[in-house]
Order: C-alpha cells, then sequence, then structure tokens
C-alpha cells in the first residue's frame, strides 16, 4: 500500500481482503498527511475483513430489508409484523443513507426528534429494539464496524417510575373467588393464581393439557390477538404442578364446560376461545369491585402465585421453572 500524487492529487494504492487493487482519489487541496492518514484508515478496514467500495456500501433501507426478510422464518407472526410495521414506518429520515455514515450523533438525534413530537416512552423503546438489530445485522455483515445505538443516550421519562407489582394475600384471593358467580371465570382465576400461567397461555389450554395422574398441567401454547402461537421461549414451554384443591375444582369444570372442537379448558359460548379483553371488562374488574379490592391487572395474579410460593419457602429453581422465567436472575428480579 502506498500514496502516489497524479494530476495535482494525492492517490491512495493498496490491495483489498479478496487481494484486488483499489486506487482511491483524495479531494483536490488534501496533503500528503492527510492522504496517509486516509489510507491508514482503509488498511485497518482491510486488516478486519470490512472494507467495500463506496458503491457496494448499502443503504439503511437495504439493510433493514433485508433484516426483516431473514427474521421471517424464526419470529411468530405476530412479533415479525410489528418489526416489520418499525421498519416501515419509522426509519425514514435513515432509508436514503449509507449504513457505514449513521453515527450515534444521528441516532440520538433521531431519539431526541421522535421525544419532542411526543412519542410515547415505551413506544420509543421498542422502536429503538427494531433499530438495533438492524445495526447489529450490518454488523454481523461486516457493513459497518460498531452499532451505533450502543453508544447513543437512550430516552428517558424524568416522570417515569417503576410499576409496583401488586399481590393478594391469601384473605383477597378467597374473597376475589367467591366474588365470582361464573364458575368458567371463577376457575379460570383460580388457575391463573395457582399455577402463574400467563394470560395468554391459560387462553389457549386445552383439556388434554391436563394430567390428572401426575396433578400438572402441560403449558404449550398461546393464545393471542385472536390467534394460537407456540409458547415463545423454550423455558416457557413448561409442566406446572397443580395443588389438590385446584385438581378437584378442574374435575369440577370440566363436567360442566361446554364442549367445542378446539377442546378449550375456557371456551367462549360457542366454544370459541375467549376474548381477553371482555373477560377483563364484564368479570376480572367487576369482581375485584364486588370483593372491596382495588384495581389490579390480571398479570398481578401470576406475581400472586410467585409470592405464595416464595412464602412456602420454595427453591428460587423450582419457582424459576413453573414459572416459565428465562434465568433464576429474572424470578429473583
Amino acid at each position: 500500500a502506498c500514496v502516489r500524487k497524479r494530476n495535482q492529487r494525492y492517490v491512495l494504492d493498496f490491495l483489498d481482503q479478496t487481494g484486488e487493487r483499489r486506487r482511491i482519489s483524495m479531494p483536490k487541496g488534501a496533503t500528503k498527511a492527510e492522504a496517509k492518514e486516509e489510507l491508514r484508515i482503509y488498511e485497518e478496514q482491510v486488516l478486519k475483513g470490512m472494507y467495500l467500495p463506496e458503491h457496494k456500501v448499502p443503504t439503511f433501507a437495504q439493510v433493514a430489508k433485508d433484516w426483516i426478510e431473514h427474521k421471517r422464518q424464526s419470529l411468530r407472526e405476530n412479533t415479525w409484523e410489528v418489526y416489520e410495521g418499525h421498519v416501515r414506518n419509522h426509519f425514514q429520515e435513515f432509508d436514503s443513507l449509507k449504513i457505514n455514515i449513521i453515527t450515534v450523533a444521528k441516532v440520538e438525534k433521531f431519539i431526541n426528534r421522535r421525544q419532542r413530537e411526543g412519542m410515547n416512552i415505551l413506544t420509543i423503546r421498542k422502536v429503538l429494539v427494531t433499530l438495533g438489530q438492524v445495526f447489529a445485522y450490518a454488523v454481523r455483515h461486516r457493513y459497518i464496524e460498531h452499532n451505533p445505538l450502543r453508544d447513543a443516550e437512550r430516552p428517558r421519562d424524568p416522570g417515569e417510575t417503576r410499576k409496583e407489582i401488586r399481590v393478594l394475600v391469601p384473605e383477597l384471593i378467597q374473597a376475589l373467588l367467591e366474588s365470582t358467580p361464573s364458575p368458567k371465570y371463577r376457575m379460570l382465576f383460580m388457575l391463573a393464581i395457582m399455577s402463574g400461567a400467563r394470560q395468554g397461555e391459560l387462553l389457549g389450554l386445552k383439556w388434554s393439557d391436563l394430567d390428572l395422574e401426575s396433578s400438572q398441567i402441560h403449558i404449550q401454547r398461546t393464545f393471542t390477538k385472536g390467534r394460537f402461537f407456540n409458547t415463545k421461549t423454550r423455558t416457557s414451554t413448561r409442566k406446572v404442578d397443580l395443588g389438590p384443591m385446584v385438581i378437584r375444582e378442574l374435575r369440577k369444570w370440566k363436567l360442566a364446560c361446554p364442549p367445542g372442537e378446539d377442546d378449550l379448558m375456557f371456551p367462549n359460548g360457542e366454544g370459541k376461545p375467549m376474548n381477553y379483553s371482555n373477560m377483563m371488562q364484564r368479570h376480572f374488574i367487576p369482581a375485584l369491585a364486588a370483593a372491596g379490592i382495588e384495581q389490579i391487572r390480571f398479570h398481578d395474579l401470576r406475581h400472586t402465585y410467585a409470592s405464595l410460593l416464595i412464602h412456602q419457602k420454595e427453591n428460587i429453581k423450582y419457582i424459576q421453572t413453573q414459572l416459565g422465567h428465562s434465568s433464576p436472575m429474572v424470578t429473583l428480579n
């Protein structure tokens, strides 16, 4: 590699990582020192196997398109649709830029502009997850050396407070169940509290998932946004132990449960999957009010289950596997 002078301009002369000879002319007026520094940068790129001629560097839009197509096979359909929507609707200011000229400063301006426009802080964070994955894809394919989002200052909400986890003590659990007149919804709330299953996992349960001999339910699918999906992670697919009282009540409910072609444990009146919003508005929230319990999220029933196991001094690893968490640290947090 060397710097030559030709027609009043310095020319960088070097071999790229494929052995192909490259000649790049410096702008008119550039000094020899500037040319040597530029050559040093190119040599570093060659050593790392990252040199690309300018005309071969893809735009952000091209990289994002390749990434979203690459992810199609590995994501659940609704998750992929969220990512695809982010790519289509939120990154127009990056689309025409070469991927290697998007800097930390440009990313921070993107974040600040979204905040000034009033975008919800949680939405911004979700969009940034997608943006970060596009840049990570570009790093893996050696279009860029590092992910500019990693060094960017993330958005903060000055008034943001961590959501308080609320749980029901045994007396309030009893009050909630006694204030739920429908056998179906009383069973649903009881199973949520005594299994720690997530809302979508409960709505996706089939009677074939119940193992009466081992007193367990097998969580292996979820129902959300009107569709059935496999559980999101390997640890989410699990067998959850149930106590004798819950098994006894499930036996009673199985006899009363209206049949349906999907064999659902908690079907609607037509034997189809239950509508989560209707369940909340017509049954869960009214039952809380009737029991004199301050409104909580349905997800807090899952936290209630975890708190009951902790109170019983169960091993944290056992609690993790019952909840389907990815690690004991998630459970401890």
